[in-house]
């Protein structure tokens, strides 16, 4: 009896030595899959590779001859100019050329002159790229006088400024994608960054001044760190530096609901028209598109500029939280108006500039940032993009890659994340030396049974 239990452990051995062997195979395989020019990890930075076109025929052609660029429905990258010779160069590019009949010169002239206006609290406006307009919108605070006022400074820039009401109020989401409480309301964490020495979060900079104290509980138990650097109004980020110095494992992951959380793989400014995804405390994870850039927003507390304007909905206690499109990370939440019950217009914070402006990097996986060391505080976790990126036509963008988290305001990746990852030949390399081991060790073991039944019947033999 004890020789056929013996017998069934060394085959049950056996055959999870030969899974493992298999398995260790087709992690290796799917790794270097992602790394051929057809994998999923090319396609990505084709399309990428659509929008940096884009931002550079607009850099190479002139904001005289163009005005901006963005994603069509079909993917591909359009560019707006203003005359026939223009339109051919860029068709000689690869992209889609719409003469319009408004430079960006223009544009950019006529969101300057309302902004030397009164302010008026509740409004907003945009450089619309696809229709060739500045678009103003008013919320329902914006009294009557005040926005015949500005629909005479309007009148007087040209009838490319469209003016348009909109329902609900423009205000900061106060109250990422995991929540962080101080006495001045809930915020939600954007992304870790990092000044290679000390890390830090990332997020709105209405959500509080310098020296603000942030916990993840509402009982004040669990200190998340101190705010100390803050600006807001003009633009909206903050940092808040770790009470411990450091983000911990999965730093560059952030919380998506449900115990998920996506990885961030680098950073970059957004395409009109590229399809986006907003995960906060309160909502969750929602998507939309980028609807127009260099938005400003007169919201009650002051005006802030340069802000990436989306139609994704957003809701108090989502401020602060990520913006992000295939691992990419690309704003923090600002304000807007709506819910995501009717939805509404949602501001964001774009990172590239928040990050120029604090000399700071952002910290993504070890794997984007160059096989560097994973400690999140080495400084070697880089932006892994150039300002410019992802032209992703819309419904084809994914929020990323997704990974477990641990809890806490950050996020972690557990043993089985690690093994799962399509992109790790490192795990597939150790499943099979494993199964490799097991499958000697049962062949040593079994050559030893049988060496000693030999010796014991060699000595009864000759006894």
């Amino acid at each position: 009896m004890r020789h056929v239990r013996r017998r069934i452990v060394r085959r049950v051995t056996r055959l999870a030595a030969v899974g493992g062997l298999l398995l260790g195979g087709a992690m290796v395989a799917q790794s270097a899959m992602a790394g051929e020019p057809g994998g999923p990890a090319a396609q990505r930075g084709a399309a990428r590779t659509l929008s940096a076109t884009g931002a550079d025929l607009v850099d190479r052609l002139g904001t005289a001859r163009t005005a901006g660029s963005w994603v069509g429905d079909d993917g591909r990258t359009v560019v707006a100019v203003t005359d026939a010779r223009t339109a051919a160069e860029v068709e000689r590019a690869g992209a889609e050329a719409k003469v319009v009949g408004h430079s960006m010169n223009e544009l950019e002239a006529a969101a300057s002159a309302l902004r030397s206006a009164p302010r008026v609290a509740g409004t907003a406006w945009a450089l619309d790229y696809r229709t060739n307009r500045v678009v103003v919108r008013g919320d329902s605070t914006v009294s009557a006088a005040d926005w015949a006022r500005l629909t005479r400074v309007a009148d007087g820039i040209g009838s490319f400024v469209r003016m348009e009401r909109t329902p609900g109020s423009f205000t900061p989401r106060l109250n990422g994608a995991q929540p962080i409480l101080s006495t001045g309301g809930r915020c939600s964490a954007g992304f870790n960054v990092t000044d290679g020495q000390r890390d830090f979060i990332l997020t709105a900079g209405h959500c509080g001044p310098a020296g603000a104290q942030w916990f993840a509980d509402n009982q004040g138990s669990r200190p998340v760190g101190r705010t100390v650097n803050s600006t807001f109004p003009g633009a909206d980020f903050s940092l808040v530096q770790y009470a411990n110095g450091a983000a911990g494992e999965g730093a560059d992951v952030v919380a998506i609901g449900n115990g998920n959380g996506v990885r961030i793989t680098g950073l970059a400014d957004p395409s009109v028209g590229q399809r986006v995804f907003r995960s906060g405390s309160t909502s969750g994870l929602h998507d939309g598109q980028v609807t127009a850039l260099d938005a400003t927003v007169n919201y009650p507390e002051g005006t802030v500029t340069g802000l990436i304007e989306t139609n994704v909905c957003a809701e108090p206690g989502d401020s602060g939280g990520p913006l992000f499109s295939d691992g990419i990370a690309l704003g923090v939440t600002s304000g807007g108006s709506g819910d995501c019950t009717t939805g509404g217009t949602t501001f964001f914070q774009p990172v590239t500039a928040a990050l120029t402006r604090l000399n700071l990097k952002l910290i993504v996986s070890a794997q984007a940032a160059g096989g560097a060391s994973a400690s999140p505080s080495s400084g070697a976790a880089a932006p892994s993009a150039s300002p410019t990126q992802a032209a992703i036509a819309p419904g084809a963008a994914s929020p990323g890659s997704t990974a477990p988290l641990t809890g806490g305001a950050g996020t972690g990746r557990t043993l089985v994340a690690r093994l799962t990852d399509p992109g790790a030949v490192g795990p597939g390399l150790l499943v099979i030396a494993g199964s490799l081991v097991a499958l000697v060790a049962t062949r040593y073991l079994r050559a030893e049974r049988d060496r000693k039944a030999y010796q014991r019947y060699y000595s009864t033999t000759w006894s």
